[in-house]
């Protein structure tokens, strides 16, 4: 072995020594470089930071935090999920109106149902009450007229002379009031030789009969009148005790 033989450091030992030092080292000999440079095809993978002669790593080992492989500087934050956060936030916005409207939807339809039943209500409240007062007015005018139609009867009664121009005159006259009356739903009644009832009968004498039985209508002194289930005036009657 030659002196220059000997004094060139092996292969292993160059290896050993840039495991060692990580930072660019110079070859001490021409021989270093070149036992160095030799390699069996798959071992070059020498640190190409150190050739560079900075002295410092600028990739990040694996799980190494990226900040301190960038040198310190600050990363910024992903524009893909910024992206999604402006892009949900209008969504958001749009559900929240959409709510909105549907719970006020929910309210006017609620509104507008409460409406329509309180008119409904009122309608007919408004119609049977106009009913009622129509009775009321038209029971009143047959009250009202009832004295007339009495008298009537007892000029008929009392008349001598039944082809009287007179007597007929007035018999057309009770006529037409007795068909406007039964027109309007007036009917009269007369309950002679019927049970007394006292709920539309009025009793204004009693006085004993041969075979009747006591509490039978002997004889009506003033017709009874109805509108429809309203007894305008009850018969006024003479039952027997």
């Amino acid at each position: 072995m030659s002196p220059a033989e000997r004094e060139a450091p092996s292969e292993a030992a160059v290896r050993e020594e840039l495991r060692e030092e990580p930072g660019p080292r110079a070859s001490s000999s021409p021989a270093e470089a070149r036992a160095s440079g030799r390699d069996d095809g798959g071992s070059q993978e020498v640190d190409s930071q150190a050739a560079d002669g900075s002295g410092a790593a600028t990739a990040a080992a694996p799980g190494e935090d990226a900040s301190a492989a960038s040198g310190g500087a600050e990363v910024e934050g992903d524009p893909t999920a910024a992206d999604a956060a402006a892009q949900a936030s209008p969504e958001d916005a749009g559900a929240d109106r959409l709510l909105e409207a549907e719970r006020q939807r929910d309210e006017y339809l609620a509104l507008a149902q409460r409406t329509q039943a309180d008119f409904e209500n009122f309608r007919r409240r408004a119609a049977r009450d106009a009913a009622a007062a129509g009775a009321r007015a038209k029971a009143g005018l047959v009250r009202e007229l009832l004295p007339a139609i009495d008298n009537l009867e007892r000029a008929l009664a009392a008349s001598d002379h039944a082809d009287d121009g007179f007597a007929r005159g007035v018999q057309m006259v009770y006529g037409e009031l007795i068909g406007a009356l039964e027109r309007n739903g007036v009917a009269a009644f007369a309950p002679q030789g019927e049970p007394f009832d006292p709920t539309v009968h009025e009793a204004i004498s009693t006085q004993p009969a041969d075979g009747a039985e006591p509490g039978i209508v002997l004889d009506v002194v003033e017709k009874g009148y109805r509108l429809d289930e309203t007894v305008l005036r009850p018969a006024r009657v003479v039952v027997s005790a």
